[in-house]
């Protein structure tokens, strides 16, 4: 137990720890604009299919 209470310590007296906090929002901020241009860009792809469909022939014979 003591081991771990040590590297516990060194862990936050050393640089690292801010470190690895930093990237983990870095990260965070990357993923939520990374959604929402995949959300934009799926809206809009569907509204194209969408215009499309409803243009297109019905293809049934008469």
């Amino acid at each position: 137990m003591q081991w771990f209470l040590n590297r516990a310590a060194e862990f936050f007296v050393s640089e690292d720890g801010p470190t690895a906090a930093e990237y983990a929002v870095m990260l965070a901020l990357i993923i939520m604009v990374a959604l929402g241009a995949i959300t934009g860009i799926g809206t809009t792809v569907d509204s194209m299919f969408t215009n499309l469909d409803n243009n297109l022939p019905s293809g049934a014979a008469s």
